[in-house]
């Protein structure tokens, strides 16, 4: 499962039509709505959490363009929930950076946010989903 952050905006004529539904009924993606505004110009603003396959999601926001929709990456951080966390060590296997690494000998998995690039390959590995994305910022509007 693949899954990101996404700030959309919807140009004034897009706002009253119904275009996030087709997201699930055409490219079985799932949003979660995070925040949402109409804005005094009548364009509106939502951010959402878009998840399904790689390739699904690639055709979804393909979609969300072709109907005049600007879509951009929100801020985003990786965050680990220690009561998932088993200490497996499969996200510190796919970690470029050594920000998720093994603390020998307690064999204990350790998280330096500093070094971590936000490239979400441990989120995917992590059988228990102890590693998820979480927006940086929660003030997404003007």
């Amino acid at each position: 499962m693949y899954s990101k952050i996404l700030i959309l905006r919807f140009p004034q004529t897009e706002v009253q039509k119904p275009i996030v539904c087709y997201l699930v009924k055409d490219y079985d993606l799932i949003f979660n709505i995070l925040n949402a505004e109409i804005l005094p110009r009548k364009e509106g603003v939502m951010v959402l959490e878009l998840s399904g396959t790689r390739k699904n999601f690639k055709e979804g926001v393909k979609f969300l363009k072709s109907q005049g929709v600007q879509v951009q990456n929100a801020s985003q951080e990786v965050k680990r929930d220690i009561s998932k966390c088993t200490q497996c060590g499969a996200c510190t296997a796919v970690c470029p950076t050594g920000a998720l690494h093994v603390v020998r000998p307690e064999m204990a998995v350790e998280f330096d946010e500093t070094k971590c690039s936000v490239c979400e390959l441990c989120i995917t590995a992590c059988p228990t989903r102890a590693m998820a994305a979480r927006p940086t910022s929660h003030t997404f509007f003007e």
